[in-house]
């Protein structure tokens, strides 16, 4: 008898699937676990194979359309049979079905039940996710999807990372045994680097789209302004919902107290990604993440770097001792850092700061202003409808409410933590609270990643921050020099440092400083969400040889005093 190929639910998310291509046509024969069809799902393309053998008796779905899970796209059977028989009742079962959607569909008295303003990640993915609870959602995008991360901020300028990653490594094959590469010949086409940026830039970009378009998000491309509590205007048409979470993101801070003078190169990090030449020199205003990264790029591509920083250590969100750590590798490669350096302004190319009582000043042919984000609210007219401010940054409570309570605001607009990640997650709590949950927003467990080479990690308190809160803490350390994956990587600096409640073993902060420490943090952020002990981590078995097991081993220094392997 004949079988129906419906399209598959491929993942706990997937509600909708877009026809890649046939493998075969009306007519052919396919044996069962053949590839029949390939599907495109959430960013993904995926072969699915025939559940039975037989010939393809009929196609409903073309290639480049979409369809919802289990929805009938095809028939295979014995040939001459005929595929309505077994169609009728899918067709008869859709037809009944219609009619409540469209009762459903007129119970609000809004537009709809969720609008999302900005398509950055916390905007896209809280707007998929309200679509996925049964709301009614839309989105406002003025820009670009995907925001400043895809756009001008962590996508970008992780793909420059990898290629200045890449160039060192290039140079420095013979360690490995790799012969005959004449590394005075070796360099990198700015032009080339910047068009594979903007490769993986559109990917992720036009995943985005196709994302919000399969979970039926309704895309309002302009600016949105709010003209009431429950009304917003987009390109001169209003649009109302029950609820908004807005989701603007931030701006590149400029800092009003650094007078610029003169003929002056300063530039943003929106500019610095974009670089088509590198100059020979370049001054780093802020020793903080973007700026310690970018001094990373350039330093590897043979630019002389200059960090100006005003705090005592760069990273000074991360744990000293990590921090300084990074430091001394940093210099190594030959960069110099000035910290507690108060930079008085810029003239020309000079950039004129104070440090220990001094006037002094560094030349360079860039400039890179690297202080800071602040939260985007421009056009917005939030002010305008009521809704309350921190400083520059909309007030919320820890269900990301405004003072408006069908108003949410998620991301960097909230100035909370200014992290992907963190967006989407406070997306997430507003869109629970949105459908009658009450899980609350905290702040303490989440995960940072620094792009350099070793990469750094952390999560939780540092050491002083453990130490000012009065907790009696023992402070396990193993250092990547005695991992052998780390030796294998050719690169062993770096350390595991666990910090834990003396007397329960509660873990307080986890900071890593090696090779792949950006991709291990993540079972520190699932072992702390579930209340895990140190003895409790020391019970699971990390895998050999991997960097992963000097997390095993800094839990071990922790809780008994002493590791295995130093």
């Amino acid at each position: 008898m004949a079988e129906v190929i419906i399209m598959p639910k491929l993942g706990f998310n997937m509600d909708e699937g877009e026809l890649v291509k046939w493998h075969k046509q009306v007519g052919d024969q396919v044996a069962k676990g053949e590839v029949l069809f390939e599907i495109n799902t959430d960013k993904t393309t995926m072969p699915v194979e025939a559940t039975c053998a037989g010939t393809v008796l009929k196609i409903m779905l073309s290639e480049g359309e979409a369809a919802e899970v289990f929805t009938p796209i095809a028939v295979v059977g014995e040939a001459g049979e005929n595929p309505e028989n077994v169609l009728g009742t899918e067709v008869k079962a859709e037809e009944e079905a219609e009619p409540a959607k469209e009762i459903i569909e007129e119970k609000s008295g809004y537009d709809y039940d969720v609008i999302v303003i900005g398509a950055g990640p916390g905007g896209y993915e809280t707007a998929i996710k309200a679509a996925q609870l049964g709301k009614k959602t839309a989105i406002v995008e003025a820009k670009h999807f995907g925001g400043v991360c895809l756009n001008e901020g962590c996508i970008p300028t992780k793909t420059l990372i990898r290629t200045a990653n890449l160039y060192s490594e290039v140079k420095e094959a013979e360690q490995f045994g790799v012969m005959g590469i004449d590394v005075s010949k070796v360099k990198v086409d700015m032009e080339k680097l910047q068009q594979r940026k903007q490769s993986v830039v559109h990917t992720l970009v036009s995943g985005v789209e196709g994302l919000l378009r399969r979970n039926k998000v309704t895309i309002l491309n302009g600016i949105g302004a709010f003209k009431d509590e429950h009304t917003v205007c987009v390109e001169e048409k209003e649009y109302t919902s029950e609820n908004f979470i807005i989701a603007t993101g931030s701006n590149v801070f400029m800092p009003p107290f650094i007078p610029l003078e003169g003929d002056t190169n300063v530039i943003t990090s929106k500019e610095a990604l974009d670089m088509k030449e590198l100059p020979k020199t370049i001054a780093i205003i802020g020793g903080g993440v973007i700026g310690i990264e970018f001094a990373h790029v350039f330093s590897h591509l043979g630019v002389k770097v200059t960090v100006l920083e005003l705090m005592e250590n760069i990273l000074p969100m991360v744990d000293e001792e990590v921090s300084g750590m990074v430091k001394t590798r940093m210099e190594k490669n030959g960069v110099v850092f000035y910290n507690s350096a108060k930079v008085q302004k810029v003239k020309d190319k000079s950039v004129m700061y104070e440090l220990d009582g001094k006037e002094l000043s560094v030349e360079a042919d860039v400039v890179l202003m690297a202080v800071g984000r602040v939260a985007n609210t421009e056009g917005l007219n939030a002010e305008g409808i009521g809704i309350e401010f921190d400083r520059k940054a909309i007030a919320v409570n820890d269900y990301m409410q405004t003072n408006i309570p069908h108003i949410y605001a998620i991301g960097d607009v909230n100035g909370k933590v200014m992290l992907a990640h963190t967006a989407s997650h406070e997306g997430f709590v507003a869109v629970e609270h949105i459908c009658g949950g009450h899980h609350q927003m905290s702040y303490e467990r989440i995960p940072s990643c620094i792009y350099l080479d070793p990469e750094v990690a952390s999560i939780g308190l540092t050491e002083k921050q453990a130490k000012e809160k009065g907790y009696d803490i023992n402070i396990g350390r193993f250092p990547m020099m005695a991992n052998g994956k780390s030796l294998v990587e050719g690169d062993s600096d770096g350390l595991v440092k666990i910090i834990i409640e003396k007397e329960l073993g509660e873990i307080l902060g986890v900071h890593l400083y090696g090779k792949h420490v950006t991709d291990m943090i993540g079972e520190i952020a699932v072992a702390m969400e579930l209340e895990a002990t140190a003895e409790e981590v020391l019970q699971a078995i990390h895998p050999h040889p991997t960097v992963s097991e000097a997390i095993g081993e800094g839990f071990m220094s922790a809780f008994y005093g002493k590791a295995i392997n130093c």
